[in-house]
């Protein structure tokens, strides 16, 4: 099987070069739910900071994310948790 969470950071940061990237595997907390495999890496959260983000509104930038994903979700990625932040803002909310 396909390593989906180095698959999801791989394209993450070629598409976005993030000042910061976590990518966390949550396949676990649903187990037994819709979208739920055997095997996990359904069920991602992902929290990014980029200047990609500047002066886009918070569904554009969660489109940017699906755009570069779309092979990912199709194939078995059933859900995305994201938390997409410009340079400035994460620095205000420190």
């Amino acid at each position: 099987m396909d390593n989906y969470h180095a698959r999801i950071e791989t394209k993450l940061q070629a598409a976005f070069a993030p000042v910061s990237l976590k990518v966390i595997d949550q396949s676990d907390q649903h187990a037994g739910h819709a979208g739920a495999r055997e095997g996990g890496q359904t069920h991602f959260m992902v929290v990014m900071v980029s200047e990609a983000f500047v002066a886009k509104g918070r569904v554009e930038r969660q489109r940017m994310v699906y755009r570069t994903l779309d092979s990912e979700l199709e194939e078995r990625v059933h859900a995305l948790s994201l938390k997409l932040r410009t340079p400035d803002e994460e620095a205000a909310k420190a």
